[in-house]
């Protein structure tokens, strides 16, 4: 429902059909009978549709209505995520160290559900080479595929060849994945620490005790002394 909806006096129609504060049907009254209705209930006459004939109005309390409406639209935009495409550029010819990089960059944007256009860059006599970008995309995504899915199948566009990626995990619920994973983490630190500092603790009180020893006279070097 809009929040610019007409309320009491605003609603010039002779008649609406009413709508309880508890959702039952009232039927078919003169506008002033609603508005009676409305005032002695402590309660705001709200049209909420205005195209039906005649109108459907309810009574509610509006200005609850439109603070709870106000915050189911905050809580919307606070969960809302847009989802990212993120691109990795590789070269058909690419060497194994260089390709285990690209790919966990693939599988870090994934993880985070982002899609990811792979783009193959030609050069030369490799644009003569299509079947080694083709071969290079696939065996990417095969290496990704517990995380990802081919969106949209591999095709040329001039000097490259592209690809896209997309997770298999939402935007919301990676979010909500890793903020988990950081608590943890979080967590388990401050636990090592508090264990650290309980050791610490334990063995600073014990040293006092371990440093004292009784003093034989066998442990004196200087005769003299005892003399």
């Amino acid at each position: 429902m809009s929040t610019e909806l007409r309320i009491n006096e605003r609603i010039r129609v002779p008649e609406v059909r009413l709508v309880g504060p508890n959702g039952e049907t009232v039927g078919i009254v003169p506008t002033d009978q609603a508005l009676k209705l409305a005032q002695e209930a402590d309660l705001d006459l709200v049209e909420i549709a205005p195209q039906g004939r005649p109108p459907v109005c309810k009574l509610m309390d509006y200005g609850k209505f439109k603070y709870e409406n106000a915050q189911k639209a905050r809580e919307a935009r606070r969960n809302q995520t847009n989802v990212i495409i993120k691109e990795m550029k590789l070269r058909p010819k690419i060497d194994s160290h260089d390709y285990e990089t690209k790919k966990g960059h693939v599988v870090r944007f994934l993880g985070a559900g982002d899609k990811v256009k792979i783009t193959i860059m030609f050069r030369g006599r490799e644009q003569h080479r299509p079947e080694l970008g083709f071969r290079l995309l696939q065996k990417l995504a095969e290496d990704v595929q517990e995380l990802g899915f081919v969106e949209s199948s591999p095709k040329q566009d001039g000097r490259n060849m592209t690809m896209v990626i997309g997770p298999h995990k939402k935007k919301a619920d990676a979010k909500v994945d890793a903020d988990a994973a950081r608590a943890t983490k979080a967590q388990a630190r401050a636990e090592a620490k508090a264990a650290e500092d309980a050791e610490r603790e334990a063995a600073h009180a014990a040293g006092p005790v371990a440093q004292k020893k009784e003093r034989r006279r066998s442990e004196n070097l200087d005769p003299e002394i005892d003399a």
